[in-house]
């Protein structure tokens, strides 16, 4: 090649300054708050609340839930699952939740009402359990009511009223406000 040819090259700071900034891997010990912080803020289409019944004759109750969301613009997954039938699908779904963008918890239940109960003793979200009324409730869903709202000290769930679960969407759509 002959020196017209050559390709005249620009000094090294001058390169530098006109080449974009790369972003450097953090050192050895030095936290990755600013990392996990950048993940958090995201805002990727992953639902943002997680709508849990143990039944699917719950469904129709737990339905005004997601129809509140939905009009305030709030993305949701609706799932079933029994705390009594399947513990581990319920524990493994409340310690993941968070991982993938779920900001708080409705879990809809009736009778002994567990479900919010044992997704709250697997997760640092916020819970809110909905008492659910049955054919077989006691008074009206008083039994439903009352195992959700006498929860063990250390394990909050947040309870609307008895089938409000329309109430458990509003109550998230503030805490995700907040």
């Amino acid at each position: 090649m002959s020196q017209e040819e050559q390709p005249e090259l620009a000094p090294a700071a001058e390169r530098a300054a006109s080449e974009p900034e790369l972003p450097r891997a953090p050192q050895e010990g030095e936290p990755m708050a600013g990392t996990q912080a950048e993940i958090e803020d995201l805002d990727v289409a992953a639902p943002r609340v997680g709508i849990l019944m143990g039944s699917k004759s719950d469904l129709p109750a737990m339905e005004a839930a997601e129809r509140e969301l939905t009009q305030r613009g709030i993305r949701s997954e609706t799932r079933v699952m029994s705390a009594h039938r399947e513990p581990d699908v319920v524990a493994d779904y409340a310690r993941n939740a968070k991982l993938r963008g779920i900001r708080v918890i409705i879990a809809g239940a009736g009778l002994s009402a567990a479900l919010p109960g044992v997704v709250a003793a697997h997760t640092e979200l916020p819970v809110i359990g909905v008492p659910l009324t049955s054919r077989t409730s006691i008074a009206g869903g008083l039994d439903a009511l009352l195992s959700i709202a006498q929860m063990p000290p250390g394990v909050p769930v947040a309870c609307v009223g008895v089938d409000n679960a329309r109430n458990a969407a509003v109550l998230a759509a503030r805490i995700l406000s907040a």
